[in-house]
């Protein structure tokens, strides 16, 4: 899976988890420089007004102006804290107020006084394109990614699913616009990495304010602190080495069960997995894929979870939907291999051994090899 990041979850993320297995939450940093250039179309240039760094829970993200006032961001930046430093463009910091919601999506609201400037339409577009936008660490700027398209659209029939695209992100992006090509905001940037990446429908905002005000304070203020609570329990499991306590285990596995967040869940999953608690592990993807069917990086995170529980029929399925979803993704191509083999899937096997060919034809003599020894 995806590579680390610098926020709080994601350093948290990239220690837990390794190269292997890391999703990333995207964030972001610093005052915008006012010198900049953009190679994107002249809309999707000008959607970098409506843009603003903040800090929160995680000391780095950002947030999108939707509304004179009104601002969106992933609510992983923010867990239960109930301000938000927001960062202007000249570089002066400004409180904003968020707003309690019993939304069980990654998104929350934030209310400012903001200074005079653009908000961003919404919009449901993805056909001609879609670019990221967000706070560069390194340049220290608002700045305007490579053009992507969509992967997968939103899972229908489920209200917290996201949009799965390769528009390029970074960290520094969290909580930043996904647009179209006319500068309309599409979703809000979430995670992501190996050029698939993750956002939080634009269409989910509406769900989210009619979700939202001081009467949901106290299912809020749950919901925020499972999230940290889960949070830094990771990041505590990971300093305790290759064999967590019972306890401690126990801990992981409620806090972020409640947390409501699917990247929480693939991070316990993960942490799960190497500590060989597989059976939680694999109840912690399949809580994420319920919520999100499209979810790559999750049934990625199941499959492995499986592979190693030696449960190699319940992970077919799974593998099968992604030779058919992300077929060039060569951490696939072995594992398909050994469940063909080993279900006696002749189809599968074959269609490994094809896309090794293809992407990576060094290993194909291994792989025939694999096929020669006997079954495991």
């Amino acid at each position: 899976m995806p590579g680390g990041d610098i926020t709080r979850l994601g350093v948290m993320l990239s220690r837990v988890a390794g190269p292997a297995f890391a999703v990333l939450f995207l964030a972001v940093q610093s005052p915008v420089k006012a010198a900049e250039s953009c190679k994107a179309p002249l809309p999707v240039c000008d959607a970098r007004a409506a843009v603003f760094g903040v800090s929160s829970f995680d000391p780095v993200g950002s947030a999108v102006r939707i509304g004179p006032g009104l601002l969106v961001t992933n609510r992983h930046i923010v867990a239960d804290k109930t301000e938000v430093e927001i960062i202007l463009p000249d570089g002066t910091r400004i409180q904003g107020k968020v707003e309690p919601t019993s939304f069980l999506g990654d998104l929350i609201l934030v209310r400012a006084e903001l200074p005079d400037g653009p908000s961003l339409e919404l919009s449901g577009e993805t056909s001609d394109g879609l670019w990221s936008v967000g706070q560069d660490i390194s340049e220290r700027r608002i700045k305007v990614y490579a053009k992507g398209r969509m992967l997968l659209a939103p899972a229908p029939a489920k209200p917290y699913a996201r949009l799965h695209h390769t528009a390029y992100s970074q960290p520094g992006n969290s909580g930043g616009a996904v647009v179209d090509k006319d500068g309309r905001l599409v979703a809000i940037a979430a995670s992501g990495g190996e050029g698939r990446f993750e956002a939080v429908p634009a269409a989910q905002i509406a769900a989210l304010r009619d979700q939202s005000g001081p009467e949901h304070a106290d299912k809020s203020k749950l919901i925020g602190k499972n999230l940290r609570e889960c949070t830094l329990m990771l990041e505590k499991a990971q300093r305790m080495g290759n064999k967590l306590p019972d306890k401690v285990a126990d801990i992981v596995k409620n806090s972020c069960a409640a947390s409501e967040n699917r990247q929480l869940y693939d991070l316990a999953g993960q942490l799960l997995a190497r500590q060989r608690w597989l059976d939680d592990a694999v109840e912690f993807f399949e809580r994420s894929i319920e919520k999100d069917p499209n979810a790559i990086n999750s049934r990625l995170g199941l499959v492995i979870a499986l592979r190693f529980a030696r449960r190699l029929d319940d992970a077919k399925p799974h593998v099968r939907w992604l030779l058919d979803v992300i077929p060039e993704e060569r951490m696939i191509h072995p594992v398909a291999l050994h469940v063909g083999k080993v279900t006696n899937d002749q189809k599968m096997v074959a269609e490994a051994l094809g896309l090794i060919e293809k992407h990576a034809p060094n290993q194909l003599e291994a792989a025939k090899n694999f096929l020669k020894s006997p079954v495991r």
